[in-house]
């Protein structure tokens, strides 16, 4: 017979972790992201209409801020393969509040990276020419594969864990508009709860855990070839694959804290996401910004040693010139200032892990910029009798709207998914509650 007090949980944690309606804040922060998508929309339209003369792009900044903005994207979809896959396969149990929010933070930005490149490309009528002539031989045609591959894992892996709590939403549909419930029976009807069902879904997580890690890896390993394999100084390092990989974790697990936070002070999920949660991804987050910061270090350190003619004006150009500023920006704001708030206690605690986080995630955008930029200004070729303003990029505002709309669409998708499904797994929460009350 079932425990009353365990029944008693149960319903208190489905009451608490039953997706809420927005309130005032939560309307007028969707209006605001659906505005800054808006003018990006219009940006996107004079766009094709004129074609990238509206930008700043040029013959030598040929990716500039999109590709700064796919790079960013895509590492910080690494998140998903960190707190959902290693961790359910180290069996990590206190991640389990956090696995919902790293997928879906996966997934958005996975969509977002593949609709930036559509973006750059100019004319997105283009993109069907990888599929009628795609050369294996290219890099460009390896970070199709790998993202849509990737795609398609973060989505069942997103899904599959939610199927019991689908049951629960259909169970619990007396206060939801027709076509919300439409929604939930036509994703999760065929979900029973019965031993049989929970078997395979479990064999299926536990499967897609293990192969979306190496999936994961190859994703930005690729992504750094894109770099890595075109002669240029700054590119020109077999230290890439790692150096991005790196970077990408920390990066999501910025992001990952950032979500925590707001969805803890949103939803009141104090007694779900605790302080203990952010004092574990605190000591993450240090660990991560080391490794990186080591990357950076072996990234810069050998070309500097070496200091070859184009070399040295890149390393110049960042170090003591025109991008110092960022450069600086991007290391102290992004590493430094998080390392030293975060190995202390006290600095793991909910507020200062918040403004740790985002410091991460800023420093971390600007660092894909200086990634991409100082590098197409610095061919190995010098420029000669261009024009003045070759020698220079700065986006123009179609450029930063279709930029920030991109951002506001990432965060967008997040907003409604928290509208519309449990941010923290329902059914999972019940059984470690339930297992719990059983050890004791």
């Amino acid at each position: 017979m079932e425990n009353p007090a365990n029944l008693r949980t149960a319903e208190k944690i489905t009451n608490d972790l039953l997706p809420q309606k927005f309130g005032k804040a939560g309307t007028i922060w969707t209006i605001i992201l659906i505005i800054f998508c808006a003018i990006g929309a219009f940006a996107y339209i004079r766009q094709l209409r004129y074609g990238l003369a509206v930008t700043a792009l040029g013959d030598y900044v040929s990716w500039g801020i999109y590709i700064s903005n796919f790079v960013f994207f895509v590492a910080i979809s690494l998140v998903g393969s960190l707190i959902t896959a290693i961790f359910r396969v180290t069996n990590v149990k206190w991640s389990t509040p956090l696995t919902r929010i790293a997928e879906i933070i996966a997934v958005s930005a996975i969509v977002f990276a593949s609709l930036i490149i559509i973006v750059d490309m100019g004319r997105p009528e283009r993109l069907v020419n990888l599929f009628f002539y795609g050369r294996l031989q290219s890099p460009i045609m390896w970070d199709v594969v790998v993202i849509t591959t990737y795609l398609f894992i973060s989505l069942l892996l997103l899904y599959f864990p939610l199927l019991p709590d689908l049951k629960v939403l259909i169970d619990n549909n007396k206060n939801n508009p027709k076509w919300l419930n439409r929604v939930y029976k036509f994703l999760g009807s065929f979900w029973k709860g019965t031993p049989g069902q929970y078997r395979i879904s479990n064999k299926a997580i536990n499967v897609l855990c293990i192969l979306i890690i190496p999936v994961a890896f190859a994703i930005h390993t690729v992504t750094s070839w894109l770099f890595a394999t075109t002669y240029r100084p700054g590119w020109d390092s077999t230290n890439f694959g790692a150096y991005f990989v790196s970077g990408a974790f920390l990066v999501g697990a910025g992001a990952v804290v950032v979500a925590m936070y707001v969805m803890r002070r949103a939803y009141r999920l104090e007694k779900y996401i605790t302080p203990r949660h952010f004092d574990n991804m605190g000591k993450i987050l240090v660990m991560l910004a080391l490794l990186y910061l080591y990357f950076n270090i072996n990234e810069y350190l050998v070309p500097a040693f070496k200091m070859k003619k184009p070399e040295e004006q890149h390393l110049t150009t960042l170090f003591a010139g025109e991008f110092a500023p960022l450069f600086w920006f991007a290391i102290t704001v992004g590493m430094v200032i998080p390392t030293l708030i975060l190995i202390f206690k006290k600095g793991r605690r909910p507020l200062p892990m918040f403004i740790a986080a985002i410091m991460v995630v800023v420093g971390a955008w600007f660092k894909r910029y200086l990634i991409v930029t100082p590098t197409l200004l610095h061919p190995f070729l010098p420029m000669s009798n261009v024009k003045e303003s070759y020698k220079h990029y700065f986006p123009s505002w179609e450029e930063w709207a279709i930029a920030m709309g991109s951002l506001a669409g990432v965060l967008l998708i997040i907003t409604f998914f928290t509208r519309i499904f449990p941010i923290i797994p329902i059914q999972e929460t019940i059984t470690e509650q339930d297992e719990k009350h059983e050890s004791e």
